[in-house]
């Protein structure tokens, strides 16, 4: 751009000299041509906005729910994938009705298709659950930093939007208060980075169009995170504070908290 602008500036001066030569002419509309064939070429090529990539979630991607402080539930709450809570001890885990294992080493309940963990269940459960909490940070603070593609759109409310793939980023607070719908194929990528805190309204709806798939979606908020009564959402959802899910949500995705996680009657499906 600024070559481009260098060059229109100095075929203008050309332009103004009311006595010019054809030599100068012919220089100016030669370098005004080669800005201009460069320019479009680099639009093509080489300024695009940064490519959004997969956010690696590390050992934290091995679960369904992870939380530092608790996760709670109460009703029929079905969630498919691990569940663990670190540094918190398995005192943390409650509503679950988990019974340890032999080993010491994990816990299972009815409403978990998979394995509880917490920090103070045998070796080596405490040294993979600090890696996977580790990883969790990193993973927010990897999606925290990527260069967003578009700021503060529609004013922080995606009420019956349908959004592209691309890098999303909010100063305050974001309402879903209406169906959003995220469409494009299964190898796009989308990150929402929320300084505030995401709501999503009772019995509302984050579908997927096209092949979009949970796995390549990110919410990444500073924020509490609270689903709506029946709200469904997809997704990663990495929370500097608490999320709460409502009675009848669901997610297809996971949820991972630096805070705690609260479920009633949540149906929670960790995507491959």
């Amino acid at each position: 751009m600024t070559a481009y602008s260098g060059a229109i500036d100095s075929a203008q001066t050309v332009a103004d000299i009311a006595v010019a030569t054809q030599i100068q002419i012919d220089d100016g509309l030669s370098v005004l041509s080669l800005a201009t064939s460069t320019f479009n070429a680099e639009k093509e090529n080489g300024t695009k906005a940064e490519v959004v990539h997969a956010i690696d979630l590390g050992t934290s991607a091995n679960y369904a729910a992870l939380a530092k402080s608790g996760i709670s539930t109460t009703g029929a709450t079905s969630i498919t994938g691990n569940v663990a809570i670190s540094p918190a001890a398995g005192t943390y885990l409650t509503g679950f009705s988990e019974t340890l294992d032999a080993t010491n080493t994990f816990s299972t309940s009815s409403y978990v298709t998979g394995h509880l963990f917490a920090y103070d269940y045998a070796s080596p459960t405490p040294v993979v659950l600090g890696t996977a909490t580790a990883d969790m940070q990193i993973a927010y603070n990897t999606g925290a930093g990527i260069l967003p593609d578009y700021t503060e759109l529609f004013a922080g409310d995606l009420s019956g939007k349908t959004m592209s793939s691309g890098a999303y980023q909010w100063s305050n607070n974001l309402l879903i208060n209406t169906d959003l719908t995220l469409t494009g194929n299964s190898t796009d990528i989308w990150v929402f980075q929320i300084a505030g805190t995401l709501t999503q309204a009772a019995g509302v709806r984050v579908t997927l169009a096209g092949g979009a798939l949970p796995e390549n979606i990110y919410w990444i908020v500073g924020d509490s995170i609270s689903m709506g009564v029946g709200a469904h959402t997809e997704g990663t959802m990495l929370g500097m504070t608490n999320i709460a899910m409502q009675t009848n949500s669901s997610i297809n995705g996971r949820l991972l908290a630096q805070t705690a996680i609260t479920l009633d009657s949540t149906t929670v499906v960790k995507p491959n």
